[in-house]
């Protein structure tokens, strides 16, 4: 798929709830559901405070030229082996730099910086649990509720019926003072992008990627233990400082 629909589809869910990049989900909606990479897309997903600048520091530390390559954007959302080609320090310096993170997060980024340290990668479920403050539009700390919301997570097409579609959702758990990632839980979801090609196509035993309440694409059973693997990668991380 092309990168800019692909990041465009996992960018919809949060800024159609204002909570991250401009005041474009019409056209971000527009453009989804015809297909059509408009030149003003890019322009629309570069103001995305926080999803825009990892994009970048991924495409920096991997020689590619457009942050918007559908390896950056799988790298970001899904996980591959472009984040293995990321230097610590220089990922160090995305946080203090690109994000801001220092200013933002005083005496508390000692402890993100430790996680770099650590191992951390610039995946997005980094961001979502193991920054406890959202840094997009709003700016407020995360609950289980809004981490849950805003990690990428995977689920099994269980049923379509018109416009909705039934999921086997993994949902993140806090348990004992520790978070984890639980059995799926079958959830409904309305058809957010219905009319999209890809959502329209979905059946029964597709795997399938959902942000903010948003189905966002069909995954292939190897990209779904690529998104595991850094969630959890990420969550044992988030859980040595819980």
């Amino acid at each position: 798929m092309d990168g800019i629909l692909q990041c465009s589809r996992y960018a919809f869910g949060p800024n159609r709830l204002h909570y991250c990049g401009p005041d474009s989900n019409s056209q971000l909606y527009a453009n989804i559901k015809e297909s059509a990479v408009d030149p003003d897309l890019t322009r629309i997903l570069s103001q995305f405070e926080t999803m825009y600048p990892y994009l970048r520091h991924i495409a920096a530390a991997n020689h590619v030229k457009d942050p918007l390559d559908a390896r950056c954007v799988e790298a970001y959302w899904i996980g591959n082996e472009l984040l293995d080609h990321v230097d610590k320090q220089l990922f160090y310096e995305h946080l203090v730099d690109g994000l801001g993170l220092k200013k933002k997060l005083g005496k508390s980024f000692a402890i993100v910086e430790d996680k770099v340290g650590l191992g951390a990668v610039p995946h997005h479920s980094f961001h979502v649990l193991d920054i406890w403050q959202r840094t997009g539009r709003v700016e407020r700390e995360h609950t289980l509720e809004s981490m849950d919301d805003c990690l990428v997570s995977t689920g099994v097409v269980e049923s379509v019926a018109g416009p909705f579609i039934s999921v086997a959702r993994v949902p993140l758990l806090y348990e004992n003072r520790k978070l984890l990632l639980g059995a799926p839980v079958t959830r409904r979801y309305a058809r957010k992008l219905e009319s999209d090609y890809e959502i329209e196509q979905l059946k029964q035993g597709d795997i399938v990627t959902i942000h903010w309440g948003v189905i966002c694409e069909r995954i292939s059973t190897r990209q779904a233990a690529m998104l595991r693997k850094y969630t959890q990668h990420h969550i044992a991380l988030a859980n040595l400082t819980i």
